[in-house]
């Protein structure tokens, strides 16, 4: 049996080597179309602020873990899928044959249609290659605009700010982090953000971008700024890599549909990872979530049904968990509430330390989302009740009154489904 791969990140390692260890006699080919070593994307921020040397981005450290576990490496992208023939279309012209196949593309940045985006000085941050010229440029006092502030985007600024650069964001949303974030969250990293001496553009484009003879660039923004930068990092999200499917019969959404066994509608073909559009029992709807540990558990998943062995994925995790500057915040689930839903806020504004906020949000007894500043404590707990879909009966009264009591709630109703679970 041969298993090809396509993508050399977190999904396309581990389900190589999930595959190795149940079926130790297949073939197994990743192909990824850069020139590294398998690597996280996760780890740039850390290469950038200087934690890690970039060997320290790498997946596997050892130099010769894939060929004790004799998992083939190959560079190349894929450009067509025939599955009549078993066969994967490269960029050079050459094509690879398979059994089964997985596609773990992932990614790519989404950059906008913006005059001058295209030139020199403007970088995303999604691989090695552009670490490498934003470690160039991105010089203490050097004057660098950023381009979104979303859930990346606001990690790669972390790491901006960490090299002492004089860092502008710009963000088309009216808060910060918006597709994670109600408004009052939103607003409050905003608030934080702009106390740690980033000038925060809320609710502006960039709409264009012109250079200097020196190299430097002039900004302009939709609200008539012009900020001056030496170096412009888009941040402004990232799109499934899926384009090489068109005309392949494997269907898709906005990623690759799959099933509870990561197969897609083409019997022997699998995806996932962030290119994988996968069944959400929480929200009962199909969904891309591009977090690594969403990508690491459908990659086990895939790699276990692409060798006989059958294994379902329990959900996909709908979880962000970010770290500002040194504010800590967390969104789960429906945070933005569902029609006829009900829902709590407390929010404890605090210059000093950001301030705390809650936000919980519920469908009949459950709680289904909801977003926190500050309350660290009650990460896991949040999470337990919201992938766990516990019955709260009495408590979600409880709670609309007093949303600190989610840790006793927790305890009490969680305990109790399971105990009820137990004895059926």
């Amino acid at each position: 049996m041969k298993h090809v791969i396509l993508g050399a990140g977190p999904a396309g390692v581990i389900a190589a080597e999930t595959i190795r260890k149940h079926a130790p006699d297949d073939q197994i080919l990743i192909v990824g179309d850069e020139p590294e070593a398998p690597y996280s994307r996760m780890a740039i921020p850390y290469l950038l602020i200087g934690d890690i040397a970039e060997s320290g981005t790498h997946l596997r450290h050892a130099g010769d873990h894939y060929q004790k576990l004799r998992i083939g490496l190959q560079r190349g992208r894929a450009v067509g899928l025939d599955t009549a023939a078993r066969t994967v279309k490269l960029e050079d012209g050459s094509s690879v044959g398979y059994d089964r196949l997985l596609i773990a593309t992932g990614s790519s940045p989404a950059t906008p249609p913006i005059p001058g985006v295209a030139g020199p000085g403007v970088h995303s941050c999604w691989t090695l290659a552009d670490a490498r010229a934003i470690e160039a440029k991105a010089k203490p006092g050097a004057r660098v605009l950023q381009m979104g502030a979303g859930f990346i985007g606001c990690i790669i600024m972390e790491a901006l700010a960490a090299r002492g650069v004089k860092l502008s964001v710009v963000e088309m949303g009216d808060r910060m982090v918006p597709r994670m974030m109600g408004p009052t969250a939103g607003g409050m990293i905003k608030a934080w953000c702009q106390r740690k001496g980033v000038d925060v553009h809320t609710g502006a484009r960039v709409e264009r971008i012109d250079r200097e003879a020196s190299g430097a660039m002039k900004v302009k923004l939709s609200d008539g700024q012009v900020l001056d930068a030496d170096l412009v990092i888009s941040a402004t999200g990232v799109k499934p890599n899926i384009g090489f499917l068109e005309h392949s019969g494997v269907r898709c959404l906005v990623g690759v549909l799959t099933d509870e066994h990561l197969q897609t509608n083409v019997p022997g073909v699998y995806a996932a990872g962030d290119c994988a559009e996968a069944f959400d029992k929480v929200s009962g709807t199909t969904i891309v979530s591009a977090i690594q540990p969403n990508a690491a558990d459908q990659a086990r998943v895939a790699a276990l049904n692409m060798v006989g062995q059958a294994a379902e994925l329990k959900g996909v995790t709908q979880i962000n968990v970010l770290d500002t500057l040194g504010l800590i915040s967390a969104s789960f689930g429906h945070w933005e509430g569902l029609p006829g839903g009900e829902h709590v806020e407390l929010t404890e504004p605090d210059a000093a330390t950001g301030g705390r906020h809650l936000s919980l949000q519920f469908s009949g007894d459950r709680l289904v989302g909801c977003n926190a500043i500050g309350w660290t404590q009650h990460v896991g707990v949040m999470r337990g009740l919201v992938e766990g879909r516990v019955h709260l009966g009495e408590w979600k009264d409880r709670l609309l009154a007093d949303p600190t009591q989610l840790m006793a709630a927790y305890l009490d109703a969680a305990q109790a489904q399971a105990a009820h679970a137990h004895y059926r």
